[in-house]
C-alpha cells in the first residue's frame, strides 16, 4: 500500500527536522519545504495527500500558498501550524481554504491523529458512491464538491461540503452550535466556532442564487437550515 505524502511548509529548520522525522516514524512520505514559494513549487510537481503548511515564511506566507493550492484543487486537506495567541491567523486561514489548525506548542502524536483523520475522510469521499442532493432549485453534489444553479457550478472546499451535508442531512431543524462543531469539526472550542461563522457566511453567499433557501442563525442557540432537501 503506497504510503501518504505530506508537504510540510515550514522555515524553522529545528522543529522542521522534529516533525519531518516523527511523521516518516509514521510511515509518512514527507517533503519539508522552508519557504512558501517552494512549497508552491514542491505541489505542483508532486501527487500530494495533505498539506502541512506554517502561517510565517520567508518569500511568500502560508496564506498565499494555501490559496494558490486551493487554485488547484478543493479536495487536498491542509492544515495549518499557527501561534496559540494569533486568533487572527486561525481565521485568516479558514477564509483561504484551509480545513484545520493546530496551535504551537502541540503534541506530534495528536498532529499524526489530526493527519490520520483527514486523510481517512478523504479516501473515504474517494471510495464511496456519489453522494448528492438537491436543495430548492440547487443541485449539491458532496462527491464532487460542488454547487450548481441551472449553469451556475461553484466549487466548494472539502469543509465547506462536509458542512453542508450536514445541514442537508438535517433540513429545517435547530442545531447547537456545539452539535455543528462536533460533527463538522469533531471537537467543539471557541477558535473553531469562529471559524465555523465564516463557513456559514461562505455558504450563505452561495444560496443567494435561490431566495427560498435561508440559512438562519438563531442567537444564543444554533442555526437552523430552511430549505426543501432531497
Amino acid at each position: 500500500m503506497a504510503r501518504a505524502t505530506i508537504l510540510l511548509a515550514e522555515d524553522d529548520e529545528q522543529l522542521g527536522y522534529v516533525i519531518k522525522d516523527s511523521l516518516e516514524d509514521a510511515q509518512f512520505e514527507v517533503i519539508h519545504c522552508t519557504d512558501g514559494q517552494s512549497a508552491i513549487d514542491s505541489y505542483d510537481k508532486s501527487k500530494i495527500d495533505l498539506c502541512l503548511l506554517d502561517v510565517m515564511m520567508p518569500v511568500k506566507d502560508g496564506f498565499a500558498v494555501a490559496k494558490k493550492i486551493r487554485q488547484m484543487s478543493d479536495v487536498v486537506p491542509i492544515l495549518f501550524i499557527t501561534a496559540r495567541s494569533m486568533e487572527d491567523d486561525r481565521i485568516k486561514g479558514f477564509q483561504t481554504g484551509a480545513d484545520d489548525y493546530i496551535a504551537k506548542p502541540f503534541s506530534i502524536k495528536e498532529l499524526i491523529m489530526r493527519i490520520e483523520v483527514f486523510l481517512k475522510r478523504t479516501k473515504k469521499l474517494h471510495s464511496d458512491g456519489k453522494v448528492q442532493f438537491t436543495i430548492g432549485k440547487m443541485n449539491f453534489s458532496f462527491t464532487d464538491l460542488k454547487l450548481s444553479y441551472g449553469d451556475q457550478v461553484s466549487s466548494l472546499t472539502q469543509r465547506e461540503a462536509d458542512l453542508l451535508k450536514f445541514l442537508c442531512e438535517q433540513p429545517n431543524k435547530v442545531l447547537k452550535r456545539e452539535e455543528v462543531l462536533l460533527h463538522v469539526w469533531g471537537k467543539d472550542d471557541y477558535f473553531l466556532g469562529r471559524s465555523m461563522d465564516v463557513f456559514m457566511a461562505k455558504l450563505r453567499k452561495h444560496f443567494k442564487a435561490d431566495p427560498e433557501i435561508i440559512l438562519e442563525t438563531i442567537h444564543g442557540v444554533g442555526f437552523r437550515f430552511n430549505a426543501n432537501v432531497m
